[in-house]
């Protein structure tokens, strides 16, 4: 196991062990903890208990944060040419369609989301693979898949994200940094936390937020109360 330096264990021992901190108090000792020298990502995890292998277990959605995730989201915009000027003065950072198709194929993903019409859907097809793993794929779901290009395009550079449970249960989300004041990490932390309360399957049984976690890029955990939100 990798020895701790001073910084982490200095941040260490302001985290009472065992204790479940509410919200409000993990946002503001989340910034007295996080000491590295950039300004570190806030994560969340949170555990359900649920099965993600059962279809009607499965939790998933889209959550626009109050205070945006303090990143500047790269967005790929594959449209059909009468889409460009919109996807262009929405905000998107790169907008084509055959060409980018082909760097794509050639394995370039230097993009944070994909924004496309249920018209081009189809040539995606074939790129799952790449795209899928780097969860990369549009998906009507989650409002990349869309005639209404331009407003998808703002909503994500505006602090839309998507989340989907993993096989172990855990959903994980970079909320935003650690520059944010505490009530902003606070504000972030608790839509999300509310969207997935209210996504609850009606097929999960016993309780569904088993366990909740905050932290910094650098920092260790803070457990949250789930009782407390």
């Amino acid at each position: 196991m990798a020895k701790l330096t001073k910084k982490q264990k200095e941040a260490a021992s302001k985290i009472e062990k065992n204790k479940l901190y509410s919200l409000r108090e993990a946002s503001a000792l989340l910034k007295d903890v996080a000491s590295a020298k950039f300004d570190e990502s806030v994560d969340i995890a949170v555990r359900l208990g649920v099965d993600p292998r059962k279809a009607n277990q499965m939790v998933r959605g889209v959550v626009t944060l109050p205070h945006g995730t303090g990143k500047d989201t790269r967005v790929l915009a594959l449209v059909t040419p009468d889409k460009e000027e919109e996807a262009k003065a929405a905000g998107a950072d790169y907008v084509g369609l055959d060409e980018y198709l082909q760097k794509i194929k050639a394995g370039w993903t230097d993009v944070d989301v994909i924004v496309t019409m249920p018209a081009v859907m189809g040539k995606l097809g074939p790129l799952g693979r790449i795209l899928g793993p780097r969860g990369l794929m549009p998906n009507p779901k989650t409002g990349t898949v869309t005639m209404d290009v331009a407003k998808a395009v703002q909503e994500v550079k505006s602090g839309k994200i998507d989340f989907k449970v993993d096989k172990t249960g855990i959903v994980h989300a970079s909320i935003g940094k650690v520059s944010f004041d505490a009530d902003k990490i606070y504000d972030n932390a608790n839509e999300i936390i509310q969207t997935l309360i209210k996504l609850k399957p009606t097929a999960a049984k016993g309780t569904y937020v088993k366990s909740m976690h905050i932290s910094s890029t650098m920092s260790p955990a803070i457990a949250l109360d789930p009782k407390a939100v």
